[in-house]
């Protein structure tokens, strides 16, 4: 039966349709069509994952049906089924949204965002410790072709600085991989579960050593200060729709960071426990405080949101520091509502700038919009949300983790840093709204009929929508962010479903593997 293998689905459907999309040229419908109708499909197989992780918890797919630790192993708990919704929802906003005419500018648009889909998927369900430094390869390879897409000087340099720093990311990667493969001679991420806890001293220190180069590399990839400085650049010269898909690929790093270290380094470690955590709190600060810098010195809304995503990442960490039920849950929340937010202002971003003229989205003068109502209301749902004020869902989750932190050592710094950096997010997104809604220049812009239509708009107030949707039904979405921030807190249950799939045990899984030349 088909639901038999829904977690393989959001990666083996987005390959498929890319690789026909390959095969396809000529008229841009044909590619458009089964483009939109892959990622419909795609959401539809999240909505049934989310379902089935509802039910069942871990759902544990084994490829090949060779068990773990051997085979590839896919997992959809709560966690990784709700990243796969979120990703769907946005995918089919912004693959709607390029018909405005950014899918006509290249001819392989809709199949790297397939391949892009397919990456991002794979990211969020492996158990592989490995095949997660495979998806993230496929994801940034397609990355790279999008955030080409449509050409421009502007775009090039952002690429090649972000290549660079992907590509040292991914060798840092593989060091750390077979470091930990050398201590522990498993890969599976269960399986290093039970492993690093029962490490030999002599081998603890390679493995915090890789563990710690193991946390240097999702940071890079989360957007983290110091490592953050490549993502303001990058995102803002992107095309407007896949600028919004991006908006999630931050969080593909705080969702690795949340998964190696709640599960691999978590409290069943032993002395490797929580390794990652007194680094977590220094790095969330100064990851908030360096993005809401970059928002205000900003000269372009684009550019001030990219820096709002870095900032949003340090936010989304600060819930991780207690390691609690409480502020995990608000981490979670947090992160699906900075998603859906940045994502929609990308979008605005772009429709505003198109309505500006020669002006574009930079904060400065021009000449006056017309009918401005719809995109002034999207500009201000998006620039509270993300600000925090009330009741948008950007203040929901921060109350949820300035409560999930009161009871920490460190909660006074906690509660200043999200408090000041949303005063100074304030000040940075009324700056930059006061000055494309009131600073008028003689003239009137053109507007581009693309960005003229519904179907560009539609996106937009679909993902502002969804922001408000999560305010409104805040109850059952804090009931389920709980449900999967206890299965983050407590990794048990991931571990036992993973090894009992595979016909084992923990204390099966603790005997020594076999060499290389007796398997």
């Amino acid at each position: 039966m088909i639901v038999d293998h829904l977690p393989i689905l959001p990666v083996v459907l987005p390959a498929f349709a890319g690789a026909l999309l390959l095969l396809v040229h000529g008229n841009i419908r044909p590619r458009r069509a089964i483009g939109i109708a892959a990622t419909l499909a795609y959401l539809v197989v999240a909505v049934l994952l989310l379902e089935r992780a509802i039910a069942a918890g871990p759902v544990v797919y084994e490829t090949g049906d060779w068990p773990a630790p051997f085979g590839i192993v896919l997992v959809a708990d709560r966690l990784a089924a709700l990243m796969i919704l979120v990703l769907g929802l946005i995918a089919v906003c912004a693959v709607v949204y390029a018909r405005a005419g950014w899918d006509t500018r290249g001819r392989y648009f809709h199949a790297f965002f397939q391949f892009q889909l397919m990456g991002i998927s794979g990211a969020f369900l492996t158990g592989d410790l490995f095949n997660l430094f495979v998806f993230f390869e496929v994801l940034l390879i397609a990355s790279y072709c999008l955030l080409l897409h449509g050409l421009g000087a502007a775009r090039v340099r952002a690429a090649v600085h972000y290549v660079v720093l992907n590509l040292i990311g991914s060798a840092l990667f593989l060091i750390a991989a077979a470091l930990l493969y050398g201590v522990t001679g498993t890969l599976n991420i269960a399986h290093l579960a039970v492993r690093v806890g029962e490490l030999a001293p002599a081998d603890q220190p390679v493995a915090a050593a890789a563990g710690l180069i193991l946390f240097v590399v999702f940071a890079l990839k989360a957007a983290s200060f110091p490592m953050h400085f490549w993502l303001p650049a990058a995102y803002a010269a992107a095309a407007a729709p896949v600028a919004a898909l991006f908006a999630i690929m931050t969080k593909v790093g705080v969702y690795a960071i949340v998964r190696i270290f709640g599960v691999v380094f978590g409290a069943d470690a032993g002395p490797l426990a929580q390794l990652a955590s007194p680094w977590l709190l220094p790095l969330a600060i100064a990851t908030m405080i360096a993005g809401v810098l970059g928002a205000l010195a900003s000269r372009r809304l684009a550019e001030m949101v990219a820096f709002l995503t870095v900032s949003s990442v340090g936010t989304m960490l600060v819930g991780l520091v207690p390691g609690t039920e409480e502020s995990v849950s608000g981490s979670l929340f947090y992160m699906v509502h900075s998603t859906f937010t940045v994502a929609a202002l990308f979008l605005v971003a772009e429709l505003l700038g198109a309505r500006r003229g020669p002006a574009g989205d930079e904060f400065v003068p021009a000449p006056r919009m017309a009918k401005p109502l719809v995109l002034g209301t999207l500009f201000v749902v998006g620039a509270a949300s993300i600000v925090g004020l009330p009741p948008f869902s950007g203040f929901l989750g921060k109350v949820m983790i300035l409560q999930g932190t009161s009871a920490n050592a460190a909660a006074p710094w906690i509660w200043a840093s999200i408090l000041g950096v949303g005063f100074l997010m304030l000040i940075g997104v009324a700056r930059g709204g006061a000055v494309i809604f009131w600073a008028n220049a003689p003239g009137a812009p053109g507007v581009s009929p693309g960005y003229a239509s519904a179907g560009a708009l539609l996106p937009a107030m679909a993902l502002a929508s969804a922001g408000i949707g999560m305010a409104v039904f805040a109850a059952p979405i804090k009931a389920y962010t709980d449900a999967a921030a206890g299965e983050v807190v407590h990794p048990q249950r991931y571990v036992e479903a993973v090894l009992a799939a595979s016909g084992g045990s923990k204390a099966a899984m603790r005997k020594p593997l076999p060499a290389v030349n007796e398997r």
